[in-house]
């Protein structure tokens, strides 16, 4: 019904790009028929999206136990096997080598339809009727699907009561009644023509034309997730600039490094960022780990310890507050965390089970292998300067060589993007961070103390191997000094001895240290997105979604101490904009990292004030 009363395969046959939004996901059936047709389609578009909202998504286990018919039978054991857990959020499943992209958004229909930025083409209207369910058929999400809907969008929808129609109709589409698939029943179909197109979002708009050349700036963690987000998600090609003579300098230089969610008892727009992103974090850990085995990392869970046994009620409070499932996070005390990490642990702690650890330089090197063929690597490249020449930017050097010329430019160079890009007020830090190493093997007692799981509370460790532990780390602003401190590796010591009880007073040998700097925002967010051009005056100062851009101009920096899961998102994000794909971030989540915020909040500031 959905299908033929969008006009589907014929609408998305010859496209680059086709986006389906359905308003009740249930138990995935008109997902999966979409997903079979668009396979079983010759003509198909390269890529479809579907984004589906539910408010009460089901879990694997009942998905799985859903009889399927034959031809959606494979499919549907792919679902069940990429299943996320169920907290709330957008959550990306990836199939067919990234050419099909499922976007859940768990929660109510109300809530999220203002939450999404994509451009549909097609309107998936399920759940009940509205004399059943009114919160879904209120006037005000009619508003919010013309928002969406791109030109020509049709919209299918059971439905055939007048108020329904006469929403659509209100928000700009023409409806007419028909027969569903069997002929048994009138359905409601139609598609948007609007007499006058609501007033677009600067950041939903202005995708990169088709063959757009790009040029990212930096080849650590922010560069390489961009790079690797285009090809392999949107099939873009692009150039890669690196001041260093290698990959993975600076922060991405490490051997070991963590990721995780974060649980505050508000679960705001922080806590809400850091849990999407080491969510895509851990997609990127499994890819990692497959091509290059368990030395590359782990995204087997990860124990973050409270600090102390009084912490324990407070946290079990907050678990229960949230509702967290506990395939996202769960309360252990000690006892079950010191069996859990197989070592003893005198703290309570945060179960992840989607958190884990990975070598940052490995996971650079392993994305610029799979996306810089049709592109290029240019290391030894500093970009002094940017300088805009009709439609295109110059990527210029010291001495006003040019470099490069592209359509679109993205800045991942950390801290030197906010210069590159001239953008002052950017509350930027630069912090050097030191980790350090002790030998396991050979060392009775330091090996019986290493962790089955990586570790985090105040600092982190993790047995990379069965013969290093790593742990960390350090962190001084405005300090560029190059070599391993001893201060620093003896506070890094105390740090694992807290986290680690069983090393107190041990006599380590240690066998490596690695030095990086990191770039930091005070908001402790990153700061990704379309640069702003604050020589405009945007309509609504105060909020940075309305703030006009610069042309082709974008940035992923300011990660912190959570580069590997923020530069996954981060990276996910900017190919989304450049590609004019859904974004996997909610609308919120987008504007707590925006680089339009701190203009907004001097805006709010002088408003409140004045």
């Amino acid at each position: 019904m959905f299908l033929a009363g969008c006009g589907l395969p014929e609408r998305w046959r010859g496209r680059d790009r086709f986006v389906v939004l359905e308003t009740g996901f249930g138990l995935g059936n008109n997902a999966l028929a979409t997903w079979l047709g668009w396979r079983d389609d010759p003509a198909r578009s390269r890529r479809l999206h579907v984004v589906s909202i539910d408010a009460h998504p089901p879990d694997a286990s009942t998905l799985a136990s859903v009889p399927r018919d034959g031809p959606l039978r494979p499919l549907a054991g792919q679902l069940v096997a990429a299943w996320p857990p169920l907290v709330p959020g957008l959550h990306r499943l990836a199939f067919d080598d990234d050419r099909f992209e499922l976007l859940l958004a768990f929660g109510d229909v109300a809530d999220w339809l203002p939450q999404l930025t994509a451009r549909v083409d097609a309107f998936f209207l399920d759940g009940f009727e509205p004399a059943k369910n009114a919160a879904m058929w209120e006037p005000r999400l009619f508003a919010a699907m013309a928002r969406l809907a791109a030109p020509g969008a049709t919209v299918a929808t059971r439905s055939a009561t007048h108020a329904v129609r006469a929403g659509l109709m209100a928000a700009g589409f023409e409806v007419r009644a028909a027969p569903d698939h069997e002929g048994n029943r009138e359905i409601t179909i139609g598609h948007y023509a609007p007499r006058h197109a609501p007033r677009d979002l600067a950041r939903a708009s202005g995708a990169a034309p088709a063959g757009a050349r790009v040029a990212i700036v930096g080849a650590g963690l922010a560069g390489s997730a961009t790079a690797s987000a285009l090809a392999r998600r949107h099939g873009i090609a692009s150039t890669v600039h690196e001041a260093a003579p290698d990959v993975a300098e600076g922060a991405s230089n490490g051997v070991a490094g963590v990721f995780h969610g974060v649980v505050h008892r508000d679960d705001g727009r922080h806590a809400r960022w850091h849990r999407a992103a080491a969510l895509a974090a851990r997609h990127a850990a499994v890819d990692l780990v497959a091509a290059h085995g368990a030395a590359a990392g782990a995204a087997g869970g990860l124990l973050r310890l409270g600090r102390g046994d009084g912490e324990l009620a407070s946290m079990q409070a907050t678990a229960r507050a949230l509702s967290l499932p506990g395939g996202y996070a769960r309360v252990v005390d000690a006892r079950e965390a010191s069996e859990i990490a197989g070592t003893r642990i005198d703290a309570p702690a945060w179960w992840f089970a989607g958190g884990g650890w990975l070598n940052p330089s490995l996971l650079v090197r392993h994305r610029f292998d799979g996306t810089t063929r049709e592109g290029g690597l240019r290391c030894g490249s500093r970009v002094a300067s940017l300088r805009r020449d009709g439609d295109r930017w110059l990527l210029l050097d010291a001495s006003a060589r040019v470099l490069d010329e592209a359509d679109v430019v993205v800045c991942a160079n950390a801290a030197s993007a906010a210069a590159l890009l001239g953008a002052s007020g950017w509350p930027l830090a630069r912090l050097r961070g030191q980790a350090d190493a002790i030998a396991l093997s050979g060392d009775d007692r330091a090996a019986a103390a290493r962790p089955r799981v990586p570790l985090a509370g105040d600092g982190y460790a993790v047995a990379s191997d069965a013969r290093t532990l790593w742990f960390g780390a350090t962190s001084h602003a405005d300090d560029d000094q190059a070599l391993a401190r001893d201060s620093d590796r003896a506070a890094n010591w105390r740090r694992v001895g807290a986290l680690l009880p069983s090393l107190a007073n041990h006599d380590p040998v240690f066998v490596d240290s690695r030095i990086g700097e990191r770039c930091a925002c005070s908001d402790r967010l990153p700061i990704v997105g379309a640069v702003p051009d604050e020589r405009l005056a945007p309509p609504r100062p105060e909020q940075p979604r309305h703030a006009p851009r610069r042309p082709g101009l974008f940035v992923v920096t300011a990660l912190g101490s959570r580069g590997i899961a923020s530069s996954t998102l981060g990276g996910a994000i900017v190919a989304a904009r450049i590609a004019g794909a859904p974004f996997p971030a909610e609308a919120d989540l987008l504007d707590a990292v925006d680089p339009a915020r701190f203009a907004s909040r001097r805006a709010r500031a002088r408003r409140e004030s004045g």
